[in-house]
């Protein structure tokens, strides 16, 4: 994988990091806690983390990595005071701490990847309804901002946000498995990934939102 150019801003390598690896966060987490709600909340909080920490620290060397650490801390907690998880636990806490947690994301992309395409397919879920499957897979999987999928949709951000996180939920609700589907299920669930792909392509190619008419990294990722 090329290397990354990492901004100086701290903001700015926070919403970097977001664009360029949110999919693998979340798919990387969602492996771990087969939970994509629980695995979205963590990511999330490690952003927040970072939003609050990095103008007073740094950016540091490998943003991705510290997002991931964090998110992984964030889980550990939880599971730990969910008493009655300690299998998870010690699943979350396999990798070594640091940045060298990075390790399955820098030398073993293909599984990463793999993790991507499972949390696209989880998102794809039949549990869903056509429009929560779109939004929800723009949001993890292409990490579009709610903002940018609810102008997609004519519809006001809040109730994008609504849309998506009630997704989150009924997916938790119904254990949906993050295994990717086979047969008939896989068949089902395609057209849908497929269909979302497009829609992340189109944002790239003609953005709805910021400063660029086109934002090629996001089309090439798609």
């Amino acid at each position: 994988m090329a290397e990354k150019a990492v901004p100086d801003d701290p903001i700015e390598a926070v919403h970097a990091a977001w664009r360029a690896d949110s999919a693998r966060l979340v798919g990387a987490l969602t492996r771990m806690t087969r939970d994509v709600e629980l695995a979205a909340d963590f990511v999330q909080d490690a952003l927040v983390a970072a939003l609050e920490q990095w103008p007073a620290t740094g950016v540091p060397d490998n943003p991705t990595a510290w997002l991931m650490t964090t998110a992984k801390r964030r889980g550990i907690d939880h599971f730990r005071r969910a008493e009655t998880l300690n299998r998870k636990v010690s699943e979350l806490k396999h990798a070594p701490p640091g940045e060298d947690d990075m390790t399955d994301l820098e030398s073993a992309m293909d599984f990463i990847e793999d993790d991507v395409l499972r949390l696209m397919f989880l998102c794809c879920h039949p549990q869903l309804s056509p429009a929560s499957r779109a939004a929800l897979t723009l949001r993890l999987a292409g990490g579009l901002t709610t903002s940018e999928i609810a102008r997609g949709f004519l519809t006001t951000e809040t109730a994008m946000g609504q849309r998506i996180s009630r997704a989150k939920k009924s997916l938790s609700n119904a254990g949906a498995d993050f295994e990717l589907p086979t047969g008939e299920a896989h068949a089902q669930r395609l057209d849908d990934v497929m269909a979302v792909i497009y829609l992340v392509f189109n944002e790239g190619y003609s953005a709805t939102a910021g400063e660029d008419w086109v934002r090629p990294a996001l089309a090439t990722e798609a």
